[in-house]
């Protein structure tokens, strides 16, 4: 009886009191779980509130910088200034133009613009146009600014006016990261003129690392006094000052790169036969404009070349006066190496380094074996360079020569060298770069020394290998009539 009643007590709960019940057991049951895992009830709570909390609508809703930009700038609506220029006019309002410089300084104080409604502009700058004034005005109402690099040069020049740093900021990374063969000397001039001197860096960097590997005719011909710039900080090639030279006096010629050299040539030549002139090119009013330029080659590596140096004599475009230094100075540092033990550098010395080492250069079209040296008397030091299994290695060359008096049999001798690895990409952008930085190296007779280790995964073909190197010792020059060189003469007798 009583498992029966218990039975009937059971069955005759209501509806509610069951459900009652059964929460009360899962509510128990939960209590029991809850010290091993996650109750399930709980988290459909939580999801319940994620759901809530997550926005479900779809529509993109029109933002509040596009709406000023449309409503206030292009539609001018609640205008309460009037600007002219270059025979336009922007309906724009002050509160917005304040963030200019130039116009914050115009609203403030006695000016009598402050209380104008209408203000006429004069645009003395010749590169900002229309287009770069609704460019830059437009830029006071919005929160980004896409600039087209062929339009850069206008709008920092717009900026620069209304003095808006933050678009000054904006075009200059836009011309770093558009320098190419068609925009660097046009960037650089504009850099120059507007005071960006880290772009202005970034295209003399272009130039230093492409104008001898990407050569082009166009751009030979807008070089203008770039070149003197990067001479000074690379020492180019006469052969490059002279194509530079020939492009700017005929700037009708349109050639293939690989002519320009030749053409160039051939009318030295020409203007030789033709003027029977014997007055060197460079002391001519034709020639005087590029003096600067040719000054600052290093003379004194192409005369270390014998076909060179008849080249060299032959153009006629340096004056004497600049030779015979070079050949005096190069006769001492000769008669110093044999006679007075010069056995190179041993100290460093960065800044003659850097005004006086020889400057050369080698392409690595693709991966392989290579060994090669640069030609020209270097003092007796034959260094041989090899590149193998991505190792490139220095060796003094003493023993395997045809003559005994080909080289310096000194036990040991020094160098100084910076030996540098590029690669680019078809636009002349530098894909990777290694460099050992300025180094002094002591090599014995026939000794090799590795340079560099190349990691294979770095490597992008061709390969430009770009050398420093330095064979004697820095030494300053001296006259005939200075007291060491009467004590060594009477030595001598």
């Amino acid at each position: 009886m009583g498992s029966l009643s218990s039975r009937f007590q059971s069955s005759s709960q209501g509806p509610e009191e069951a459900a009652e019940g059964t929460s009360h057991k899962h509510r128990c049951e939960c209590k029991k779980r809850k010290r091993n895992a996650q109750c399930d009830c709980d988290s459909e709570q939580e999801e319940d509130d994620g759901r809530l909390d997550t926005p479900r609508s779809r529509k993109k809703l029109k933002s509040t910088s596009r709406y000023i930009y449309q409503t206030l700038f292009l539609n001018g609506e609640n205008s309460d200034i009037r600007i002219c220029a270059l025979e336009q006019q922007w309906n724009l309002h002050k509160v917005y133009l304040c963030q200019s410089g130039y116009f914050s300084s115009m609203f403030s104080g006695s000016w009598k613009e402050s209380n104008m409604m209408e203000i006429n502009l004069e645009i003395p700058d010749q590169n900002i146009d229309t287009e770069a004034l609704q460019v830059v005005f437009g830029s006071l109402y919005r929160d980004d600014v896409l600039i087209k690099p062929s339009r850069v040069v206008s709008i920092l020049a717009a900026a620069c006016m209304l003095q808006l740093d933050g678009l000054i900021q904006q075009c200059g990374e836009t011309m770093k990261e558009n320098i190419s063969a068609k925009t660097v000397c046009g960037y650089y001039a504009c850099a120059s003129i507007y005071g960006l001197d880290l772009v202005t860096k970034k295209c003399l960097e272009w130039l230093l690392n492409n104008l001898m590997t990407h050569q082009n005719v166009d751009l030979m011909k807008e070089l203008g006094s770039v070149l003197a710039q990067l001479t000074v900080l690379s020492a180019l090639m006469s052969s490059l000052s002279l194509q530079w030279m020939f492009v700017q006096l005929n700037p009708s010629w349109d050639g293939p790169i690989k002519q320009l050299l030749a053409d160039a040539d051939a009318w030295l030549c020409k203007r030789r036969t033709d003027l029977c002139d014997k007055e060197p090119f460079l002391n001519t009013d034709d020639g005087e404009p590029f003096r600067s330029v040719f000054k600052y080659v290093r003379l004194q590596y192409i005369i270390n070349d014998l076909a060179s140096a008849r080249i060299l004599e032959r153009d006629n475009i340096l004056p004497p006066d600049w030779l015979t230094s070079v050949y005096k100075n190069q006769w001492f540092a000769m008669l110093r190496t044999e006679f007075d033990n010069d056995n190179g550098p041993q100290e460093a010395n960065k800044d003659e380094f850097e005004l006086s080492s020889m400057r050369c250069g080698r392409k690595l079209t693709k991966d392989g074996d290579y060994c090669w040296r640069w030609t020209g008397f270097n003092f007796g030091f034959d260094l041989l360079v090899t590149y193998t299994n991505r190792f490139i290695v220095f060796k003094r060359n003493t023993l395997s020569q045809p003559c005994g008096g080909a080289v310096s049999l000194q036990p040991r001798r020094h160098l100084a060298f910076r030996l540098r690895l590029a690669s680019f990409d078809s636009r002349g952008k530098l894909v990777c770069s290694r460099s050992t930085g300025f180094q002094l190296l002591t090599l014995e007779k026939d000794q090799e020394y590795v340079v560099m280790n190349l990691d294979s995964r770095l490597l992008t073909f061709p390969l430009y290998v770009c050398c420093n190197f330095q064979y004697t010792s820095p030494h300053p020059d001296h006259r005939p009539d200075s007291p060491e060189q009467d004590s060594a003469a009477r030595c001598a007798s």
